[in-house]
C-alpha cells in the first residue's frame, strides 16, 4: 500500500529522506515516476525503499536519490494502511526519524549527528 508514501511525498520534504519499510516485498512497486516527481517538487532529497520501485529509467533522471531492493512493473494497492514517524530496521540498520542519512551509489550511512 503506497497511499501513505504518496501523502508524505505531497508534504514539504525540506531536504529530508523518506525511509519506507515495505517489508522487503518484491510483489509490487511502492514508488513510481509520479511519486518520485512529487518528491522532487516538494524538496525531498531521497527515498530509501525496503521494497520495489517502478519507472526506474525516468526516476534515474530526476533530482532525487532513490534506493530500492529492485524494480517491479505492477503498482501497489491503495488502502491507506501504514504508520509514520517510527524507527524501522532493515538491512542491519535502524533508521530513526530525525537522524542524518548520507547516501551515494555505494550505499547508505546513518548517523545521530551531522557528519559534515
Amino acid at each position: 500500500d503506497n497511499a501513505l508514501v504518496r501523502s508524505t511525498l505531497e508534504t514539504a520534504g525540506n531536504g529530508a529522506v523518506l525511509v519506507v519499510d515495505a517489508g522487503g516485498s518484491m510483489r509490487c512497486a511502492m514508488v513510481g515516476d509520479q511519486l518520485a516527481l512529487l518528491g522532487v517538487r516538494n524538496n525531498w532529497a531521497g527515498v530509501i525503499m525496503y521494497g520495489c520501485i517502478r519507472d526506474s529509467g525516468p526516476i534515474a533522471g530526476m533530482d532525487i536519490g532513490v534506493f530500492a531492493l529492485g524494480t517491479h512493473p505492477m503498482k501497489s494497492i491503495k488502502k491507506g494502511a501504514g504508520d509514520a514517524d517510527l524507527p524501522v530496521t532493515f538491512g542491519g540498520v535502524t533508521f530513526v526519524p530525525g537522524e542524518w542519512l548520507y547516501a551515494d551509489e555505494d550505499g547508505v550511512i546513518v548517523s545521530e549527528a551531522p557528519l559534515l
